[in-house]
């Protein structure tokens, strides 16, 4: 399902991949433009706004709050970084390669197979990861 204003999970910010579509989902619910079943937040830990906001060690609602206050991505990143943690430059590549690739081969592929299936995917070899999935539900 295409929802106008959602960015890809590849695209970054701050050299961290994901990070822009979490601001973008928290928008677009604020302005009752996500789907009503969009996942967003932190209840379930596996899903990738529960770990972007471990990974930078924020709390999810604060997010929310500072992001409805206003703001560029590049300034909410930083807020995070202040008000969190600051990863390095090795971090955050292994923090994307680990999102990129999320779903494939790992502990979340029975998971993301399942998904793939209930959504009409499952012949799609070229949809491996959970970034994959999107991309594909969202063209």
């Amino acid at each position: 399902m295409k929802v106008p204003g959602l960015r890809s999970d590849y695209e970054k910010v701050g050299g961290i991949v994901f990070f822009g579509r979490m601001l973008d989902k928290i928008r677009l619910k604020a302005a009752g433009r996500l789907p009503s079943d969009y996942f967003t937040g932190t209840a379930n830990r596996t899903h990738f706004d529960a770990r972007c906001t471990r990974f930078l060690r924020i709390n999810y609602e604060s997010l929310v709050q500072r992001v409805l206050q206003g703001g560029t991505d590049d300034e909410i990143l930083a807020w995070c970084f202040e008000q969190g943690y600051r990863p390095s430059t090795d971090e955050i590549e292994i923090w994307n390669e680990f999102m990129m690739k999320r779903g494939w081969r790992d502990a979340g592929s029975g998971e993301f197979e399942r998904a793939k299936q209930e959504r009409g995917f499952a012949d799609r070899a070229d949809v491996q990861t959970w970034f994959d999935l999107h991309r594909v539900e969202e063209a």
